[in-house]
């Protein structure tokens, strides 16, 4: 395993380890960014389950963008999923942002969430 690699996983679980302290109960608002896509999805790690998600490549979202890689797709993909998450019953979680920076596409569809109806 690279360095990049073993230091991406040490944040990932350091941000997981805080989250399961902090969450009391919440769901979580998880994200993955990839080179040309990102995903989200709310999931209630005491099932197992995945109650909402969204991503770029989801069809409504697919053909109202140019590309699934930028500010603008991780904005749509937040509201998508808020909207999605309310409609399922659930108004607070916490955001999981996995080892990626709190910056950039990050940030855009965390604020978006928030815009969306969630509060984290």
């Amino acid at each position: 395993m690279s360095a990049d690699k073993k230091r991406f996983d040490r944040r990932t679980n350091r941000v997981r380890r805080a989250l399961r302290r902090a969450a009391r109960g919440r769901l979580r608002l998880s994200v993955f960014r990839s080179s040309k896509n990102i995903y989200a999805q709310v999931i209630d790690d005491k099932d197992g389950k995945t109650i909402a998600s969204a991503s770029s490549l989801d069809k409504e979202l697919r053909k109202s963008l140019p590309k699934g890689c930028d500010v603008n797709a991780a904005q749509s993909v937040g509201k998508l999923v808020a909207e999605r998450a309310v409609k399922a019953g659930i108004k607070t979680v916490v955001f999981d942002r996995g080892g990626y920076l709190y910056h950039g596409r990050v940030k855009a569809l965390a604020d978006a969430a928030r815009e969306g109806g969630l509060k984290f």
